[in-house]
């Protein structure tokens, strides 16, 4: 079964409107675990999620580490809490970062006027509920 994050999981798109942006969990080499707030996530595709990295601080240095990655969502007017999980890679030119930027968020964009930030993208590969009931994997 192949992931497909078009429909319901869009959500996403406007966590930051709802008041409820995604966490983005990562790690470094080490395991030592970090979790951020990513206003900007966003459903790119069918089987991957992207925002734009504008602080490139310590989750992009994980990301470069070891580009296992988690995204926490939940909504509780939606009564949705879900887990995606996959593989992230920093793009910091083409036609991908481009595409990213273009569909960033408003806001997150005000606050990167000059564009100093970098796409990342995650190649999602299982969607799971709270309960750990897998609802979508690769």
């Amino acid at each position: 079964m192949a992931v497909n994050l078009l429909g319901e999981w869009q959500a996403l798109d406007s966590a930051l409107a709802d008041r409820v942006p995604c966490l983005l969990g990562t790690a470094d080499k080490l395991g030592q675990a970090q979790i951020s707030p990513k206003g900007s996530m966003m459903v790119f595709d069918a089987s991957r999620l992207a925002y734009w990295e504008r602080a490139r601080r310590t989750a992009i240095a994980n990301i470069k580490a070891n580009p296992k990655v988690i995204v926490f969502y939940r909504n509780p007017a939606l009564k949705l809490a879900l887990r995606f999980y996959g593989i992230a890679s920093a793009v910091t030119d083409g036609a991908l970062f481009e595409a990213v930027w273009s569909r960033t968020i408003p806001a997150e964009q005000e606050k990167d006027p000059e564009r100093k930030g970098m796409a990342v993208v995650i190649d999602v590969h299982m969607v799971n509920d709270l309960s750990g009931k897998i609802l979508q994997q690769a």
